[in-house]
C-alpha cells in the first residue's frame, strides 16, 4: 500500500505512521533499526527495491530522500509505503526539491525509531567525508558505494581513504567478500610457501578490483600487477604466485562459477556468483561495527600499492 502525502511536515508524516499502525492493529514493532536513504530520483526505486529485500532478513524503518528539482518550490512531498510495498519494513519516501536537501537532517528526526541505531547509506554517491554530513552524523554505520560514484577511479579511491571515519564502509568492498573467502582459505592450506606476486585481472574502473589488490599486496606484503579491461564486467581472476607453481581462481565473464586451479591438483570449480545489491546491503546491515579491515585497507593497502613496484597497471586488452 503506498499512501501519498502532499505539502506534508515531517511531525504529520509520524503522525501517519502512528494512525497506520492502530488503524492495523498493530501495537508494536519489531524494528532493528533506521535506515536513511539520500539518492538522486534516478536512482530511488532501484534503493528502494533493494532496501525493501534487505529488510527481510533486517525489519528496518527506511527513509528515502529524494533529491529533485533543485529550482522547485521548497514544498515536502512523502509517500508512506507498508504491506506488500515495503517488505519486513516501513518506507517513508521524502521528495526533497528547492533547498530541502539542506534541511535533511531536521526532517528525519521525528521520523527516527527510538532506541536502534541508524545507517546511512549513500547508492549513487560519494560524500567528501560520510560522517561529517547532516545525515552521515546521524549514523553509526555509513555505506557508500563508490562503484557508482562519479569520477575517475583513483579519485573515488582518494575520497574514500581521504574522508574515511571508523564505521564507514563501501560496497565495492563488500562484493569482494567471497573472493576474500576463498583466497583466505586456499592460503590457509598446505603448502606453507611465502607468496611471491599476486596478480589481478578485471574492469580498469571497479573499485573492487583495486581493493582486492591493496589488500593482498598489503597482507602478502609482495608485488601486485593488476590488469585491467574497458568494459569487461568486473573481478574475472586472481592469480598467487609461489615457489610451486601459481594458484588461480578464473571467473570467466558472466559466469557463476569460477575454476580453481592448484599446482600439480585437479581443477576445482568454485561457486562465485556476482552478489545481488540487496544482499550486500544486508551484509552490511548484519554488522554494525567498525569494519577494521576495510580502513586499513583504504590506508595502509593503497600506501602499500603506491609504494616504488609494489604496483603493475597492465592494459589486458586481448589477452
Amino acid at each position: 500500500m503506498i499512501i501519498p502525502l502532499h505539502d506534508t511536515t515531517a511531525d504529520r508524516i509520524a503522525d501517519r505512521l502512528v494512525s497506520i499502525r492502530r488503524e492495523g492493529g498493530v501495537v508494536a514493532l519489531s524494528r532493528v533499526l533506521t535506515l536513511l536513504v539520500p539518492v538522486g530520483a534516478a536512482g530511488a526505486e532501484e534503493a528502494i527495491a533493494a532496501a525493501n529485500r534487505a529488510s527481510m532478513e533486517h525489519p528496518c524503518r527506511v527513509i528515502v530522500l529524494v533529491e529533485e528539482d533543485p529550482d522547485a518550490a521548497a514544498v515536502l512531498d512523502a509517500e508512506i509505503r507498508v504491506g506488500g510495498d515495503a517488505g519486513a519494513s516501513e518506507v517513508v519516501v521524502l521528495h526533497l526539491p528547492g533547498a530541502l536537501p539542506d534541511q535533511a537532517d531536521g526532517l528525519v528526526m521525528p521520523l527516527l525509531l527510538p532506541d536502534v541505531p541508524v545507517v546511512t547509506w549513500w547508492p549513487d554517491r560519494l560524500p567528501e567525508h560520510p560522517a561529517g554530513t547532516p545525515l552521515g552524523a546521524l549514523a553509526v554505520h555509513r555505506v557508500t558505494d563508490s562503484a557508482h560514484a562519479a569520477g575517475a577511479l583513483d579519485d573515488r579511491l582518494a575520497r574514500l581513504r581521504g574522508g574515511y571515519s571508523p564505521g564507514d564502509t563501501d560496497l565495492a568492498w563488500t562484493r569482494l567478500t567471497w573472493w576474500r573467502a576463498h583466497l583466505a582459505a586456499i592460503l590457509d592450506e598446505p603448502p606453507d610457501e611465502a607468496v611471491r606476486g599476486v596478480l589481478v585481472d578485471g574492469c580498469a574502473e571497479d573499485p573492487s578490483v583495486r581493493l582486492l589488490a591493496a589488500w593482498l599486496g598489503w597482507k602478502l606484503r609482495c608485488p601486485v600487477e593488476v590488469v585491467t579491461r574497458c568494459g569487461a564486467g568486473d573481478l574475472r581472476r586472481v592469480e598467487l604466485a609461489r615457489a610451486g607453481g601459481v594458484t588461480a581462481i578464473d571467473r570467466p565473464e558472466g559466469s557463476e562459477e569460477a575454476t580453481l586451479r592448484l599446482p600439480g591438483a585437479a581443477h576445482r570449480r568454485v561457486h562465485l556468483a556476482r552478489r545481488p545489491l540487496a544482499d550486500c546491503l544486508a551484509e552490511e546491515l548484519r554488522r554494525l561495527d567498525e569494519d577494521v579491515v576495510y580502513g586499513a585497507v583504504i590506508g595502509a593497502g593503497l600506501d602499500w600499492l603506491a609504494r616504488g613496484d609494489h604496483l603493475t597497471l597492465t592494459d589486458g586488452t586481448g589477452r
